[in-house]
This record gives C-alpha cells, structure tokens and sequence, in this order.
C-alpha cells in the first residue's frame, strides 16, 4: 500500500511546473500593495487572509481609490464567484471528512489546485476522499507558499519592478498551462472555445463580470455538447 505522504508528494510534483506562473502575479499584488501606500502588515498579510490574486488586485485599487466598504467587499465576491462552481465539483470527492479538514481544502482553494486534482481524480472512483485531499493539499500548500513569498517580494521591491518586465504577460500563460492538458474530447473543447470567445465579448462587463458569464457559458456548451455526443453515440 503506497504511504499517505506519497500522496502529498504527488500533489506537490503536480504543482511544481505552475508554481513559477505564480511568482509574477504574486509580484503584481504585492507592488501594487506597495503602490496604494499600505504598511507591510496589510500589503503582505491580505495574501494570508484574502489569499486570491484578482480579488486581491481589486480590493487594493479600490482602498487606494477610498472606495466604500461595500462596493469593496462585493467586488471581491463577483470576481470570486468562480469558486463557487469549483466547490460544487469537487463537493463529491472530499465527501465524509470533517468540516475543519474541507474548511482548510477550501482556503487552499485555486484555479491551479481545482484543475489539478480534477484532471487527476475526475473519472477516478477508487480513490478516497482523505487520499484526494492529501493530493490537493500537497500542491495547495506549495502554491499558499509561493503566493506568500511573491507577494512579499513584490512589496518590498515596489515601484522598482522596471514596467518593461511585463510581468502580468505570465499570468495568462499560468492559467493556459492548466487548460491545454484538460481538452481532451469535444465536449471540453467546446466548453473551452465558447469561455474564451465569452471572456473577450465580455472583457467591458462592470465589476469583472465577464469572468463569471463566461465560466457559465462555457459549462453550458459544454454540457449541450457532451449531452449531443451521447446521443448520437446511442442513436448508433
């Protein structure tokens, strides 16, 4: 029987080729942290509270703009409405372990531990729920502590980031790596085609919710188009 740390292990090798993706985005949060004026313990410490890129690059701009409370607080939630599909997926598989363990699996949350232990565990009916949480945590950890040291190395460099670095040109290349292994039929194909397309007619939406219409519109071509495959597969 393989030893439970081989599950973290797995999870962390995962991980490992989209970890430096991170890097430049945790950068941006933490210079444009810099930017609005926080002190340290604020510019650094929302990547441990917060701990969600756009939302933290939203929040941020917002308070440097003296923006209500409200709308702060609300546009966070928009841009990470996301997440909440993200939960309704994986819900089945982390089933049966305790609400301490899945409150820590959703704060470990991220479009990269999502992706990953879905591709790994999305049609896998053997494997258990602490065997797959073991997996997620092996790279949602390493992720958290990536995110934590890039963001603080952004603070503390500032505005002293040289603009011609285009350090954000890595953050899409971050978010393509983990979409291009999971096309794997028509139906992720069309779900994959029709987001993108959404995302860019959408890219003027108010409070980045062209994310969020596109993400939906994607899971609906994609559900139309595998509910069409198979019922031309059982027409044969």
């Amino acid at each position: 029987m393989k030893p439970a740390i081989g599950d973290y292990i797995d999870g962390l090798r995962a991980m490992l080729p989209l970890l430096p993706g991170a890097v430049p985005f945790g950068m941006i949060a933490g210079a444009v942290a810099a930017e609005a004026k926080f002190g340290a313990a604020a510019g650094i410490g929302q990547s441990v509270l917060i701990y969600a890129g756009a939302s933290q690059l939203a929040a941020t701009q917002l308070v440097a703009e003296a923006a209500p409370a409200l709308i702060i607080v609300l546009t966070g939630l928009v841009i990470n409405l996301r997440f909440a599909m993200y939960s309704a997926s994986l819900a089945p598989h982390f089933a049966g372990l305790t609400l301490r363990r899945r409150a820590l699996l959703a704060y470990l949350m991220t479009d990269q531990s999502y992706a990953l232990t879905v591709s790994r565990y999305g049609a896998d009916g053997t494997a258990d729920a602490a065997t797959k949480a073991r997996f997620y945590l092996g790279g949602g950890i390493a992720m958290w502590i990536v995110w934590l040291g890039a963001t603080a190395a952004g603070f503390m460099l500032g505005s002293r980031v040289p603009p011609s670095w285009s350090l954000d040109f890595f953050v899409p290349l971050s978010f393509l790596a983990l979409l291009v292994p999971g096309i794997r039929d028509r139906a992720t194909a069309t779900a994959a085609a029709t987001g993108a397309i959404i995302a860019v007619v959408a890219t003027s939406l108010a409070f980045n919710l062209g994310l969020f219409v596109a993400a939906a519109c994607g899971i609906a071509a994609g559900y139309l188009a595998e509910t069409w495959c198979k019922k031309k597969e059982d027409a044969r």
